[in-house]
């Protein structure tokens, strides 16, 4: 099982900003850029941090990832 940010970077695009639009409005580390860039597991501090910045739900920005029996 994992997590996907691709929801992410969809809204990014629809919302006309870049990563580094992100990064500098949520205030977060280039680490937990580079974490959200390779999937990886983030706060869910972090999280709630960007859908307050984006106003949207965590929904909108990560899906979680089914291993396939």
């Amino acid at each position: 099982m994992g997590i996907s940010y691709k929801k992410l970077w969809k809204l990014l695009i629809d919302k006309d900003m870049i990563r580094k639009d992100l990064r500098e409005a949520c205030g977060l580390s280039t680490a937990s850029m580079a974490k959200l860039s390779k999937n990886q597991n983030l706060n869910t501090d972090i999280l709630v941090r960007i859908c307050q910045t984006l106003h949207c739900d965590i929904s909108d920005i990560c899906e979680i990832l089914h291993d396939e029996e």
